[in-house]
């Protein structure tokens, strides 16, 4: 009798475990791609890639270059995702890849500064733009960013269908603007951009490398989706095909906007007006409704790329609280039983940019962790190697193997010099932010034993 109601106890149980809501389909995963990546940089980067370069062709081909070495990066992390398509992304790949430190201390960063300080930085950026829209007093601007990621947190308490939903609106609506940008330069453009240059700008093999690490930034966030690998059906498959095309599309998009604003208001305007570039375009072509109907394309490019790094950047504090890695781990690995979403996960992330917006510089604290993120990304794209040494089954192979690798690794050793180069005291201090995490990682190491040996023992 005992041993029956112990079965009955142990089935109820398992009854009541709360999972991660494995509802999101392609469309999904490939708008919360290009919805991360595209935020402000289409439409204000335009000058200033331009007067690194000198001209518009190598202006253009600066921006395609960023593209082809963000998607050798898309590919490699594709066949790595594959191959281990779990929630948290970087986090879970550097631990099965190297050990449970190098793990925990990837996570760490984005939790603690990382993407706190983007989900900031790109907030903030928001407040400015909605109080230049509507002429509000610039003393609100903090406000409205605060109130902005709050609502943002707010949708994400509820199933991901909805932040999934939120995300291709915001896509779709994103790429109307963009859209437009690209006809008005093919078809109704009377500039010859392609042979046009500015004067007097000096330029050089270095500035044009300034040129590409620029837009390597502009590419930066197609990796955050892999965050929600176990909320992505069948994401052995979908988690390639949503990366893959998702660089794809933003590269076009980026390529052809450039060429749209070149040929259609020429190089020296361009240069001239930098980032109001866009703005004069509009007003031009389509008179002063077209320059604030770009205005709203923009604000709801922000908001869309915000919402994707509200959704994604708790999904790696939760599995790192799922392994009792972190203090307070039994309250960030909770799921609500009916969303069923890491909600005091998001809270924490959504509380610890709050907390940046009003009393750091988060813009700053962002590129302070430019330089680890890529020392994590290199260390991944070699990591690649070691997996397809250990046979491990995957639904998808990067084609010609090996030279999409070693062009992600060229990329991210070119960032890694270019910060050393740049921001020497920046990359110091992004090194020292990771060792924090080591005294923590120590702490709570034992936890994690626990953990898995019970997992060991239920198997």
């Amino acid at each position: 009798m005992n041993w029956i109601l112990n079965e009955e106890s142990i089935d109820l149980k398992k009854e009541q475990v709360v999972e991660l809501n494995r509802s999101l389909g392609l469309w999904s995963a490939l708008a919360l791609v290009i919805g991360t990546i595209i935020g402000s940089g289409v439409f204000v980067r335009q000058a200033a890639v331009l007067d690194q370069t000198g001209s518009v062709k190598v202006a253009l081909f600066a921006w395609l270059a960023g593209g082809i070495m963000t998607l050798a990066a898309g590919l490699t992390i594709a066949e790595v995702a594959s191959q281990m398509p779990k929630t948290g992304g970087l986090y879970y790949y550097m631990e099965k890849m190297y050990g449970r430190i190098w793990g925990f201390l990837s996570g760490w960063m984005q939790i603690i500064v990382y993407g706190p300080a983007m989900i900031a930085t790109i907030a903030a950026y928001l407040g400015i733009l909605i109080v230049d829209f509507f002429g509000i007093n610039p003393a609100f601007k903090i406000p409205i960013a605060v109130i902005s990621i709050t609502l943002l947190a707010i949708l994400n308490f509820f199933s991901n269908r909805y932040g999934a939903m939120f995300a291709i609106i915001t896509t779709v609506c994103k790429l109307v603007p963009v859209l437009a940008i690209i006809a008005l330069g093919l078809f109704f453009g009377k500039e010859q951009s392609l042979v046009q240059s500015i004067n007097g700008i000096q330029t050089s093999t270095g500035s044009f490398g300034v040129a590409i690490l620029g837009t390597l930034f502009a590419y930066d966030g197609w990796i955050l989706v892999a965050n929600l690998g176990d909320e992505i059906k069948n994401p052995a498959r979908r988690l390639p095909q949503a990366i893959i095309w998702g660089i794809v599309i933003v590269t076009f998009a980026y390529v052809f906007v450039s060429f749209g604003v070149f040929q259609s208001i020429g190089a020296a305007k361009v240069h001239q007006l930098g980032i109001g570039a866009i703005p004069y375009l509009a007003s031009k072509s389509f008179g002063v409704y077209g320059g604030r109907l770009l205005s709203i394309g923009v604000i709801i490019s922000i908001v869309g790329c915000l919402n994707g790094k509200v959704m994604t950047f708790p999904r790696i504090m939760y599995a790192m609280a799922d392994n009792r890695e972190l203090p307070f781990s039994k309250q960030l690995s909770y799921l609500h039983p009916k969303s069923r979403t890491p909600i005091w996960s998001v809270v924490t992330i959504v509380g610890i940019a709050i907390i940046m917006i009003v009393f750091f510089d988060a813009d700053r604290l962002s590129e302070l962790c430019i330089f680890t993120v890529y020392c994590f990304y290199l260390m991944a794209f070699f990591g690649s190697f070691k997996l397809r040494r250990q046979n491990l089954d995957r639904v998808f192979s990067v084609p010609l193997y090996p030279l999409p690798q070693l062009v992600a690794i060229g990329s991210s050793i070119f960032v890694l010099v270019s910060e050393i180069q740049n921001d020497l005291i920046g990359v110091m201090l992004s090194l020292m932010i990771v060792l924090v995490g080591v005294p923590v990682y120590w702490k709570y190491r034992n936890q994690r034993s626990i953990v898995d040996n019970k997992v060991v023992q239920e198997r």
